[in-house]
């Protein structure tokens, strides 16, 4: 599909993607291989990027990661954002009252990208991270966004078909699209270790003006799982999507940079 977005550009900010969600960092090569670039093209884009302090080399591993610049651009974000700031606090809420993990996403191209997290006071919990992204079709929260999607427009998200992350994770296009119409028709989506082995999901979806621009999820460890916890979460999930919205409509928090 041939993009009207400026070439250079678009591959700093890829470069800037790649390593934001692989934190053992990656050399030229693996840059290279997997923005489907030649090397010489990307090392003067890496050079600037490095003296700029947006990334950098390990000397030792050759290996690049994201550097104190990228984090002070992307703190400055979240230090002004009100409409974050009042999600948590719902977060916050959920955690105290199902002890489990909640985190909040919103749609990266074809995947979804964590850009908060509260953790429960379980010793065992949901391994994961703000910045980390993944398929949007194999996650609670990214079903919970793909559902208000024409089929086309997810088609397009994944020209090369859907990969498998787990054993239990749907791969069949029609298999999809069913759990997709099941979402939309019950208010929340579901994931059972699709992404992450022994690990479920429950999303639910957030709009504003009757737009979706996040969602959140609650993870259920499987040794702590059962159709109760499932059911109360769900009931959660529920409240404090109907709670937020509510606020939201009433223009009192400002959404333009989460959107």
């Amino acid at each position: 599909m041939p993009s009207n977005e400026h070439r250079p550009t678009e591959r700093v900010l890829d470069i800037l993607e790649l390593l934001s969600t692989n934190g053992n960092g990656m050399t030229l090569t693996e840059l290279s291989k997997s923005l489907n670039a030649p090397k010489s093209s990307i090392m003067p884009l890496v050079h600037t990027m490095t003296t700029r302090k947006f990334i950098y080399m390990n000397p030792e591993s050759f290996k690049y990661f994201i550097g104190i610049a990228a984090f002070s651009v992307g703190s400055s974000y979240t230090n002004h954002i009100d409409a974050l700031e009042f999600i948590k606090a719902e977060m916050r809420h959920i955690v105290l009252e199902s002890n489990e993990t909640c985190q909040l996403g919103v749609q990266s191209r074809s995947n979804l990208l964590y850009i908060a997290k509260e953790d429960s006071a379980q010793p065992i919990r949901l391994v994961s991270y703000v910045g980390k992204q993944l398929p949007l079709y194999c996650t609670a929260i990214g079903r919970a966004i793909l559902a208000d999607m024409e089929p086309d427009e997810i088609y397009a998200l994944y020209p090369d078909g859907l990969t498998e992350f787990t054993p239990h994770t749907i791969t069949q296009w029609p298999l999809l699209f069913a759990e997709l119409e099941e979402t939309k028709k019950r208010g929340f989506a579901l994931e059972h270790e699709e992404s992450t082995p022994d690990v479920h999901c429950v999303g639910v979806s957030l709009k504003n003006k009757g737009r979706i621009f996040a969602a959140l999820s609650v993870s259920i460890p499987s040794y702590r799982f059962s159709e109760d916890k499932l059911n109360f979460v769900i009931e959660l999930l529920k409240e404090s999507k109907a709670a937020l919205e509510t606020s939201f409509s009433s223009d009192l928090i400002d959404l333009s940079s989460l959107s």
